[in-house]
């Protein structure tokens, strides 16, 4: 008896540790660092914020409007933090005002170091008091970033132990603070986050580029990658990504860090592929482009409500790669599947070459966890990148058994289906597997 209430008051406090109530699915909004870097004050924030309004982003999910890096002044007196005054003369608390009436959340950037990667004050020793403002202000979000972190470093506890410092402290404030650990997927935060983030970054940071090599991403796989660097192209991160989703669920997500697009470094196409993927992989959809000036194209991609679906969808499951091949003119073939809530499923196929290619998409291999009665079964199929007679996202465009035969696809193109059981079929058990 003893021991079984010892762990039912252990269980109760991890439960109160870690479970803020938040992403339960993959947070969506808006940063400001893709695009603008260090350019921002208080009149490009509530612009942004006024755009998302006015695009109707709110009605898709993109809910936050995230600061990133340099919205640092100094210290006052007591060790708290205070804005750049030229920036925010009238303070964080009246832009998160502003932004709260607007129906919309406010997030801020700060650092697990000395200083931020801007050469900004950092939050290292300062977590409590630093929270403590945050909470005061209004934020709702805290990015939370790796630079000059003092060599705290190197093991998986290590840098448990000071990105936690941060958890507690937010979770001591009372106010529900959205945390997105940006650790670069150093020391492998898919192993040890889970219990103490939102959400954490997995490599790298991401820039506006499909698939070039740059020798400042230099790790082939971020298991056990000792220099996660940056400048890493789109569909590398998706590489990375691969094997960590069995560490994702609600609550707790990987990051692939924050969309490109609309920033002008790929193709509609490339663009498609880089929406679709961070989707299907659950990572957060947190747009990095300039929402005040947006194409007709970008907005189109961005608002995808089919493929949002699937980012939001209930279970929390982010898609596993099946298999991976080479395509002799360079590139490869990706096929991705996973599971969405009431029987349904999603598939990918993903092109990186750079020639069109023809491929039979086998049940056999979609349905690899579901078993025998699924691989030889009959679906409906709806592509997630048509629209249909009503102009919606997700054109029926057939039933199949046993595989999708002859699909054409273009280079680096994505396709994405959704598939579910044809109507009047009765539902599988697993009795049936």
């Amino acid at each position: 008896m003893r021991n079984a209430l010892l762990s039912l008051l252990l269980g109760l406090s991890v439960v109160t540790a870690l479970d803020n109530g938040l992403a339960v699915t993959p947070q969506m909004g808006w940063n400001t660092w893709n695009h603008f870097g260090c350019s921002i004050d208080e009149d490009l924030i509530l612009s942004a914020a006024n755009a998302m309004i006015q695009n109707d982003l709110p009605k898709y999910g993109y809910n936050y409007v995230n600061m990133d890096d340099c919205w640092q002044g100094t210290r006052n007196a007591s060790g708290a933090p205070q804005p750049d005054p030229t920036k925010f003369p009238n303070g964080i608390k009246a832009v998160a005002d502003q932004i709260h009436a607007m129906g919309l959340k406010f997030g801020l950037y700060s650092d697990a170091g000395t200083m931020t990667c801007g050469g900004h004050f950092g939050s290292l020793g300062f977590e409590e008091i630093d929270a403590q403002t945050y909470a005061e202000w209004g934020v709702d979000y805290l990015k939370y970033d790796n630079c000059y972190n003092q060599g705290l470093s190197g093991t998986p506890k290590i840098s448990y132990d000071r990105y936690n410092n941060m958890s507690v402290a937010l979770n001591n404030t009372g106010r529900p603070i959205l945390y997105s650990m940006c650790n670069w997927g150093e020391d492998g935060p898919w192993n040890f986050a889970t219990t103490i983030a939102n959400s954490w970054r997995i490599s790298g940071d991401v820039y506006d580029n499909y698939n070039r090599y740059d020798v400042r991403c230099p790790c082939d796989s971020m298991i056990d990658c000792k220099l996660a660097g940056f400048h890493c192209a789109m569909t590398r991160i998706i590489d990375f990504a691969a094997p960590v989703g069995q560490k994702a669920g609600p609550g707790h997500w990987n990051d692939l860090d924050m969309l490109e697009v609309g920033n002008g470094g790929m193709s509609y196409d490339e663009y498609v592929t880089h929406f679709s993927m961070w989707a299907l992989l659950k990572s957060p959809l947190i747009l990095g482009n300039d929402v005040t000036n947006m194409t007709n194209e970008t907005l189109s991609i961005i608002t995808n409500d089919a493929i949002i679906a699937v980012s939001q969808d209930a279970a929390g499951s982010p898609a596993t790669r099946q298999w991976k091949r080479a395509v002799s003119q360079g590139g490869d073939l990706q096929l991705w599947s996973g599971s969405l809530v009431n029987y349904q499923f999603i598939i990918a196929l993903l092109n990186t070459s750079p020639t069109n290619q023809t491929v039979d998409v086998d049940f056999e291999d979609v349905f690899i966890d579901q078993g025998a009665a699924y691989q030889s079964g009959t679906f409906t199929l709806y592509d997630l990148w048509q629209k249909d007679g009503q102009g919606n996202w997700g054109k029926e465009v057939g039933t199949y058994t046993a595989k999708i035969p002859s699909v054409h696809i273009g280079s680096h193109q994505v396709k994405i289906w959704k598939a579910t059981l044809p109507s009047g079929s009765s539902k599988r058990n697993v009795a049936d597997l």
